[in-house]
């Protein structure tokens, strides 16, 4: 495929994830009622400097007013009281995979029937970071939950350039290779829509678009044979058993998922049909007060010779394995075991302790145990919004150990 084939199709897929991500935002946003703190008088005619001066000035004390008012009381349940409840932050960052960076955070969150008391609130997130080394990631997620508490829709967007270090695309690889430097740009759109049959059972429809190209590599033989740019899209089902009591931070319940997902080799460029499997189990319990058990079991099949947009990254996405290098084992399938103790400390903070371990493998004949890794860290939490956390965690694995920021808990 040429570049220029590459192009067109990144632009297909950008118009398709801007069909179906307007609705979202449709239904969540009503401009004329949010309590905008942007919000500012218009005059049709020009102010004078002088004036120009002061409205700036009277724009900067509002928005340092308004950041310190959701800071200080940005935890309090407003969404029977407003169309939609935003928080926002913004703050140097650091991570190994994108090193010293500025990151930023908008969340909201939102009822669609503001009568309904029992139901979750809805909420939405965008994130945003740029480094020092050309890395940069936009994403924007969140769960919808309709009226009548009988449906959900849950959705991710993320587009992003990273320059990586790179080992391979197989464990063997991962272990024997040296590294070497890759940039690898990627448009992924994932939605998933579950409609409850019983009081804690929920079918669902899945649809996945993924867009993968790297733009640079020192060593293509490290692609093991495989294309450089890959186009997807997921057609999927699930079953999910959920109790939680709320999806961002649960104290209590039990979530199962089951999903299978097929790629049909017509949609995409890959040349094939490829089918992938995830299994999720997580167990939440109180233990004392502001104390909580948290488990998860995850697991993840892909196949045997999975394309590498479609591979198993160890420690991807800050959920598992925290404090791996993203992609530094990688692999066709993936399964991870964690626990984690959750503690409120004081107010709207809080403490974490995990441990756990997982490994990634080329097929079930192929799993080995003497290839699994450990995993352990603790972290800081701190209550951004009503029952929504940031986090700032530690993690620590074989010759390994890093930080991972980001929103709500890991699982």
């Amino acid at each position: 495929m040429t570049i220029q084939a590459d192009n067109v199709m990144a632009i297909r897929l950008i118009l398709i994830i801007l069909l179906f991500s307007c609705p979202l935002w449709s239904k969540a946003q009503d401009v004329s009622a949010v309590d905008s703190i942007w919000a500012e008088p218009v005059d049709s005619l020009q102010p004078l400097p002088a004036m120009t001066d002061t409205v700036t000035v009277a724009k900067k004390e509002n928005f340092l007013k308004a950041f310190i008012r959701q800071l200080l009381g940005g935890n309090k349940d407003k969404t029977f009281e407003k169309p939609i409840d935003f928080s926002f932050a913004i703050a140097p960052s650091y991570t190994r995979e994108a090193s010293f960076g500025i990151g930023g955070i908008v969340t909201g969150l939102y009822r669609l029937d503001r009568t309904d008391s029992v139901m979750q609130p809805s909420d939405v997130s965008f994130i945003a970071n740029a480094s020092l080394t050309g890395f940069y990631n936009f994403m924007l997620k969140g769960n919808t939950n309709f009226k009548g508490n009988r449906s959900r829709l849950i959705y991710d967007v993320a587009f992003s350039n990273k320059p990586l270090d790179f080992w391979g695309i197989s464990y063997d690889a991962c272990v024997s290779n040296a590294m070497i430097k890759y940039t690898r740009r990627q448009l992924k759109f994932n939605t998933d829509y579950t409609y409850k049959i019983s009081s804690a059972l929920y079918i669902g429809a899945t649809l996945n678009l993924n867009y993968s190209y790297i733009s640079s590599i020192d060593d293509m033989a490290y692609l093991q044979g495989q294309k450089d740019s890959y186009f997807f899209t997921g057609i999927g089902l699930s079953l999910q058993y959920d109790t939680r009591d709320f999806v961002l931070n649960p104290r209590k319940g039990i979530y199962v998922m089951l999903k299978e997902v097929v790629y049909p080799g017509p949609l995409g460029n890959a040349g094939k049909t490829y089918f992938s499997t995830t299994l999720v189990f997580d167990y939440y319990c109180k233990l004392w007060k502001g104390g909580v058990l948290a488990v998860d079991l995850y697991g993840q099949y892909n196949g045997d010779d999975a394309p590498w947009p479609l591979r198993s990254e160890l420690g991807a996405g800050g959920a598992r394995m925290r404090g791996y290098y993203a992609g530094r084992y990688t692999d066709n399938n993936q399964i991870n075991l964690q626990l984690e103790l959750r503690q409120r400390i004081y107010g709207r903070l809080g403490a974490v302790v995990w441990g756990g371990c997982g490994t990634v493998f080329p097929s079930f004949n192929g799993f080995k145990w003497s290839n699994m890794l450990y995993n352990y860290g603790l972290g800081l939490r701190f209550e951004f919004k009503h029952n929504v956390n940031l986090r700032a965690d530690y993690g620590f694995g074989k010759q390994t150990g890093g930080f991972v920021f980001s929103v709500a808990e890991a699982f």
